[in-house]
């Protein structure tokens, strides 16, 4: 679905959730503001059992001349749209109306409802708005009322950013112009006195386990923001490396996760602990996420959040090996050896896209690869699924032809580079060309029956994370070029050598 789309709809209503976090109104005030530009008689209300009072909330309204109201009952004439939520569902007052859209980011469960854009691995509603009015020419860089309140939707929504996991998410923040000092101020009006004394309070009480060094923390419900503030308090403690902050609610349980040691990122955590019941994710030090209390009572029966948090924690920090390829080889016993196929992939010389010395971040569907330079050296590889790791000139050629031709991946997200000195964002895909690999590139691999972090040679930060049956691999003239292949794409890239 479009916004033009709905455009030949004689009155809008915009309708936010009941009680609209920051996301809410400022998801809603992009569309409203699209709408108005088009000529549109439009509005935006809200409805629930209580009106907004957070000062944070009132001070964006306030400052940016939202035209936010709130309504108890309603007859909606013409179309309805809720936003940040989905028509129906329990979070949002359900209004008559002659015609309804939605648009949303969580997952669908309103399915009679032929209107809709729900994009689901967003981390706001206000990046699919951002998206949306993109499509549509409406460059929201030149409303910065409507970049200021799409820029705080993200921010409030992902608990500071530390959540963000698509790569749409990261550009939205990297490309938009807001009011830096109306942020600076929503910021320090976030937390009520109420609120702080949860805080305190939750921190009086907390499981900790001495052998891992890592503590579980409950709260009361609350703004998920306190969840990151309890956090990082916490972990200031010299004793905790690891902590998981949280609190329960009807639905579900929201948690943060934060960790001060490079072998446990916490975005990999918080998908460990939510994995088959939830979602999270975020960055190395800061991540969090959602667990569906429906799915935890289902497999996990009888079984409580402080308990299953505890005995999941428990159960990662004996989970895995770390491997760091500076100090280590590939054993090669119990390995097999094996050849690359000749595979087209993609390739694009770094230099091509900035200046040589420029500091630059590779940005793909699976993560940012940061603290990288632009070089003549440096060549970027882009695989069958979108994924990116640098590899030298010396390396590309002895692996490598070149064909001179377009690479063409069909995927949800090309892979950009970032300029980290001035912010630019740049698509690969028109600098992308074509390589086959030569069939003359061999490895020593065996598949893995355990679960193994790598510190690559190119990342030395963050790891590649391997799972029981992906094979872990060193190139044959290199054996600390050490990395991991996904199970299912090992027997499309390489054949075993007899």
């Amino acid at each position: 679905m479009r916004l033009s789309d709905l455009l030949h709809y004689d009155e809008i209503t915009i309708q936010c959730h009941d009680i609209p976090d920051a996301d809410s109104i400022g998801s809603g005030y992009g569309l409203y503001r699209y709408f108005k530009e088009q000529g549109k008689p439009v509005r935006m209300i809200y409805s629930g059992n209580a009106q907004i009072t957070k000062p944070n909330l009132l001070l964006l309204i306030k400052e940016l001349q939202i035209p936010l109201t709130y309504v108890e009952d309603l007859k909606v004439s013409g179309l309805l749209i809720t936003v940040d939520c989905q028509y129906g569902a329990g979070n949002v007052r359900k209004f008559k109306a002659d015609h309804v859209a939605i648009i949303d980011h969580h997952q669908q469960e309103i399915k009679n409802v032929p209107l809709y854009e729900i994009r689901s691995f967003l981390g706001s509603c206000s990046t699919l708005v951002w998206q949306m009015l993109e499509a549509e020419g409406f460059h929201v860089n030149r409303y910065p009322d409507v970049s200021t309140a799409l820029y705080y939707g993200l921010l409030t929504d992902t608990n500071s950013f530390i959540e963000i996991n698509h790569p749409s998410d990261r550009d939205m923040k990297d490309t938009l112009y807001f009011d830096q000092n109306l942020i600076r101020k929503l910021k320090n009006s976030n937390l009520t006195l109420q609120e702080l004394e949860i805080a305190g309070i939750a921190l009086l009480r907390n499981s900790y386990n001495p052998v891992n060094r890592f503590s579980v923390v409950k709260t009361h419900p609350c703004d998920p923001n306190i969840l990151g503030f309890i956090s990082d308090l916490a972990l200031q403690v010299d004793t905790i490396d690891v902590c998981i902050v949280y609190h329960e609610n009807p639905t579900g349980i929201k948690f943060s996760v934060r960790s001060c040691i490079r072998e446990v990122m916490a975005s990999e955590l918080a998908a460990y602990l939510s994995e088959g019941i939830g979602s999270g994710g975020g960055h190395h030090d800061k991540a969090g996420g959602y667990i569906s209390q429906t799915e935890l009572n289902r497999q996990h029966p009888g079984v409580n959040t402080d308990q299953y948090l505890l005995t999941r924690l428990t159960d990662y920090f004996g989970s895995f090996d770390v491997i760091d390829c500076a100090v280590n080889c590939l054993d090669t016993d119990n390995t097999q050896r094996f050849r690359k196929l000749p595979l087209d992939h993609g390739y694009v010389c770094s230099t091509e896209v900035f200046p040589k010395g420029t500091p630059i971040v590779l940005r793909t569907l699976q993560s940012d690869l940061d603290d990288l330079v632009a070089d003549d050296d440096m060549f970027i590889i882009i695989g069958m699924r979108g994924e990116v790791h640098p590899i030298n000139r010396e390396k590309f050629y002895k692996s490598y032809i070149i064909k001179d031709e377009p690479y063409e991946l069909d995927t949800e997200y090309f892979p950009h580079i970032r300029n980290k000195a001035t912010g630019q964002i740049v698509d690969l895909r028109p600098f992308s060309k074509k390589c086959v690999s030569t069939g003359k590139t061999f490895i020593y691999g065996r598949p893995l029956q355990k679960a193994t972090k790598v510190f690559t040679l190119w990342d030395r930060d963050s790891y590649m994370l391997g799972k029981p049956g992906d094979y872990l691999v060193a190139r044959e003239d290199d054996p600390h070029d050490i990395y991991i292949i996904p199970q299912d794409m090992f027997p499309i890239l390489y054949e075993l050598v007899k």
